[in-house]
C-alpha cells in the first residue's frame, strides 16, 4: 500500500490594517502591493468604510496568508473603522511627505492604537508619495525620528513608482513573524489554525482564510 501523502501545512494567517487621513494613498499603496496596479488620483476615489485584499506570499520558510484592510481616513468614518482594529497583527500607518497636516495627524492615529490593540501588535510608519520629492514637506530624518519613539518601523514608498511598497510589507510581516505569539496561538490563525474565527471574527462579512479555493475579498488576490 502506498503511503499516505503528507498534506502541506495549511498557511500562516496574518491580518493587517492599514490607517491615516485621507487621500494619504492607502489604497494606492494596497492596490500596487495587491494587485502591482496604479490609479491615479485623479481617477481614484475615496475609501468607503473599509475595503479588503487577500495576498498568499512566503515569510522565514512559512506560506503566509495576508488578509489587508484598508480603512477609511474620513472622521465621519471612524466608528465604522473601530471595530477593525480587533485580532490585527499588524499597523500599517500611512502618511503623505508632501502634505504636513498628514503627518502632524500621526499622534492621534497612535492614541487610537493604544486603545484599540495589545502592545506586541507591529506597527510600521509608512511615508507615501516620495515620487513628490519637489513639493515635499516632511523631512525623513524627522520621520525616522519619530517612527522610532513610537516604536515603530519606517519606510517611505511611492504607490505611483513602486519604490519601497513590497519592501513595506514585507518588513512588517517579517517582523510579525518573528514574534510567535502574536500568530501562533490567535483564534483562526497559525499554522495549525489553532481555535475557531468566532472569538476573532474580524467584521465586515464571513471570510474564511482557512479556504484554500478562497483567493480574495473586496477585491482580489495576488497569488
Amino acid at each position: 500500500m502506498a503511503p499516505a501523502a503528507t498534506k502541506p501545512p495549511a498557511p500562516v494567517n496574518c491580518k493587517l490594517l492599514l490607517i491615516g487621513n485621507s487621500s494619504v494613498g492607502k489604497s494606492s499603496l494596497l492596490l500596487r502591493f495587491s494587485d502591482e496596479q496604479w490609479l491615479p488620483e485623479d481617477e481614484s476615489s475615496a475609501t468607503i468604510g473599509v475595503d479588503f485584499r487577500v495576498h498568499k506570499m512566503d515569510v522565514k520558510g512559512k506560506k503566509v496568508k495576508l488578509s489587508i484592510w484598508d480603512t477609511a481616513g474620513q472622521e465621519r468614518f471612524r466608528t465604522i473603522t473601530s471595530s477593525y482594529y480587533r485580532g490585527a497583527q499588524g499597523i500599517i500607518l500611512v502618511y503623505d511627505v508632501s502634505n504636513r497636516e498628514s503627518f502632524d495627524a500621526l499622534p492621534r492615529w497612535y492614541s487610537e492604537l493604544e486603545t484599540y490593540v495589545n502592545d506586541k501588535v507591529v506597527k510600521i510608519l509608512v511615508g507615501n508619495k516620495v515620487d513628490k520629492e519637489f513639493s515635499r514637506q516632511v523631512p525623513t530624518s524627522e520621520a525616522e525620528a519619530f517612527a522610532t519613539r513610537m516604536n515603530s518601523l519606517f519606510v517611505e514608498t511611492s504607490a505611483k513608482t513602486s519604490v519601497g511598497v513590497k519592501e513595506a510589507f514585507t518588513e512588517v510581516v517579517e517582523r510579525i513573524m518573528d514574534i510567535p505569539e502574536l500568530w501562533d496561538s490567535a483564534p483562526g490563525v497559525g499554522a495549525a489554525g489553532k481555535g475557531k474565527a468566532s472569538s476573532g471574527q474580524m467584521p465586515g462579512g464571513n471570510v474564511n482564510l482557512n479556504d484554500e479555493n478562497e483567493e480574495g475579498g473586496g477585491g482580489g488576490c495576488s497569488c
